[in-house]
Parts: C-alpha cells; sequence; structure tokens
C-alpha cells in the first residue's frame, strides 16, 4: 500500500506539472549604480553613496511611475495582457552586499515578453531617475536576452514531493488500520496474553466445489436387519 501510494503520488505531480502548472520564463538585466566622478578624492564618498542610493532604487523600480509606462509600451509591442501589479509580482530585484550592480529578473510565460518586459523596465528607469533624484548614475550593463529554459515549474522537485507526500500518505494509513485492526490471528494470544483456554479451531473453507453428500437408508432394510 505504501508503493502503491507513492506510484500515486508521483502521478498526480506530474499531472499538476504538465497540466495545471503554466510554465515560466525568466529573463534578467543588469543595472550599474555608478557616478561620473573625475575627482580621485571624491570617487570613494560617491561610490558610497551610490551603495545607498541602492535601495531606493530597487523600491523605485517596482513602482507605478515606472511601471505604467512600461505596461503602456508592454501592451503595443507584445500584446501584454497583464496589470500593474501583475507586472510587479513578476518582477524580482536583487542586488549583492556592497555591489552596485542591481539585477532585474522578469518571469512571463513568453520567453520573448519576459526579456521585453526587463528591457522596458531599464531603459524607462534609466531615463526616470535623471529627473527623479536630479542625478545620473544608472547605467546598462547588460540587456536582457530570451531564455527558453522554464524556470517554472520544476519538475524533478515536484516528482520529489510527489513521492514524499505519497509514501506519508501511504504510511498513515497503513498505521491507520493496524491501530483499528481488532481481528485475532494467532491462537497464541488467546492463551498467552488473555489467559483463556483454546477448545478448538473452526476453518473456513473457500472452495465452492465441495458439497454435502447425505445418505438415506430404507426403512424397510433397517428392520429386517433388526429382525
Amino acid at each position: 500500500m505504501i508503493v502503491t501510494w507513492a506510484i500515486v503520488g508521483i502521478i498526480i505531480s506530474l499531472c499538476v506539472t504538465f497540466i495545471l502548472i503554466t510554465p515560466k520564463y525568466s529573463s534578467t538585466v543588469d543595472l550599474l549604480v555608478n557616478q561620473k566622478v573625475n575627482n580621485t578624492q571624491a570617487q570613494f564618498t560617491a561610490q558610497q553613496a551610490d551603495l545607498q542610493a541602492i535601495n531606493t532604487y530597487k523600491d523605485i523600480l517596482k513602482k507605478p511611475i515606472i511601471l505604467r509606462s512600461v505596461l503602456s509600451e508592454a501592451k503595443k509591442k507584445d500584446n501584454y495582457q497583464g496589470s500593474i501589479d501583475d507586472l510587479s509580482k513578476a518582477i524580482e530585484i536583487k542586488n549583492q552586499t556592497n555591489s552596485q550592480v542591481i539585477s532585474i529578473t522578469v518571469k512571463d510565460k513568453n520567453a520573448y515578453v519576459a526579456a521585453d518586459l526587463a528591457n522596458l523596465i531599464s531603459k524607462r528607469f534609466t531615463s526616470h531617475i535623471k529627473k527623479i533624484m536630479k542625478i545620473d548614475n544608472v547605467t546598462i550593463v547588460s540587456k536582457a536576452l530570451p531564455n527558453k529554459d522554464k524556470v517554472t515549474p520544476k519538475v524533478p522537485l515536484n516528482i520529489l514531493v510527489g513521492l514524499i507526500v505519497g509514501f506519508l500518505v501511504g504510511s498513515l494509513i497503513v498505521i491507520l488500520k493496524e491501530l483499528s485492526n481488532t481481528k485475532i490471528t494467532e491462537s497464541d494470544f488467546l492463551t498467552d496474553e488473555l489467559g483463556l483456554t483454546l477448545l478448538g479451531k473452526v476453518y473456513h473453507i473457500e472452495n465452492q466445489n465441495l458439497h454435502a453428500v447425505t445418505i438415506l437408508q430404507d426403512n424397510s432394510s433397517v428392520r429386517k436387519r433388526r429382525i
């Protein structure tokens, strides 16, 4: 039963993976936050200011002031059907500690749309940030390219989860059946555990081809024998 439920779990996970879950692709664009300073002495100060500004930039990247124009352009270019909220949820922003590079990753069910959205966000951000912050310190390091490798669903992980869940369900059912089983299968349990006396055993015959045979004797013949 445990093996059966484990197989059932794998089958269910495969059905969910390939039927219910929509495949998604991701594309990443990198931005460099770096002020153009000619003075060597002021370079360190500018670098520290850029690092502190990165957290602010990460918040601005997902604000409507940037996404509204990106959404309008994406609807015209790629017939994007999502809303600003959908676009915001599709964006993932990463930045390593003490790094001046901001990575913007966009996920979508179309690999080319994901790349277009990432590039549109980077372009709109670099142009708007000059007006918002009154500073020109953001540069596009690498543009986003279509990546046809699916990021979701993760088939091996889903199969492993289905296997584990099926194994646990099967084990739970087996344990519950054993705990609720009140049948006595060994005669030693009656004599040793309960202290009862075993009078005999009645066996169940499952062969349907057996027939009871009744022998009839003539009463007259019986009387003659007695006389």
